[in-house]
């Protein structure tokens, strides 16, 4: 059987009873950091064997936890917070999985994406999630550019040191748009932020971004 288990975004009290439970009773945690994920189960008492399984060896190592699947163990998938196969190491897995008739089940949970779009404000019956934009300016804007005329609100990941230049390229694209920062959701120093992107701007030129970033648009 193959668990694809959701694991906190931050707040490690923020898992499920199911979770914990899967966690417990798996042959095997494959994790996207094994030492992100060792915190966590050291938190909640939990001993078991830990293997990696991130971006840049998820290919090679799937077919390693593919024939332990077949030989009857069971894993578990988690990344280093929120839902495996969500801009994380996972989806090759489920795939392959479904190919070779194993089972699958999810334990769902916490999602960084869900979350700041109910924090938001913003309209909850239509949304997109876009993941990461490009890094590149020129993709980045061309892809903000398809997007103009999207009417559903729009969610997007950002890493710290690419979030003034990502504000800046939603000011000029979309004309200053009201924007939707989070920032840390669930942790110690969350800090939501709806404002004008040039106001954004400003805040995060005094005050560096730090820390993870969920950004929305309406």
């Amino acid at each position: 059987m193959l668990y694809i288990v959701s694991t906190p975004i931050g707040n490690l009290k923020d898992i499920t009873l199911r979770a914990l439970e899967t966690l417990k009773t798996v042959d095997l945690i494959a994790a996207e950091d094994t030492r992100h994920t060792k915190i966590l189960l050291d938190a909640h008492q939990i001993q078991k064997p830990l293997t990696s399984f991130f971006e840049h060896n998820q290919i090679k190592k799937a077919g390693h936890l593919l024939g332990l699947l077949k030989a009857g163990r069971s894993i578990a998938v988690v990344s280093d917070a929120g839902t495996p196969g969500i801009s994380d190491p996972g989806f090759l897995m489920v795939r392959l999985a479904q190919e070779n008739n194993i089972p699958i089940t999810v334990v769902p949970g916490v999602s960084a994406c869900i979350t700041a779009l109910t924090a938001s404000g913003f309209p909850t019956h239509r949304f997109a999630f876009e993941g990461f934009l490009p890094p590149k300016s020129g993709a980045r804007r061309n892809k903000l550019i398809s997007l103009k005329e999207e009417k559903a609100t729009l969610i997007f990941y950002e890493s710290p040191h690419r979030l003034l230049r990502t504000l800046q390229d939603m000011r000029e694209v979309w004309e200053d748009p009201t924007i939707v920062v989070a920032r840390e959701l669930t942790k110690k120093f969350e800090e939501i932020r709806k404002d004008k992107a040039s106001r954004l701007i400003d805040h995060f030129t005094l005050h560096a971004p730090k820390g993870e970033f969920v950004l929305l648009k309406s």
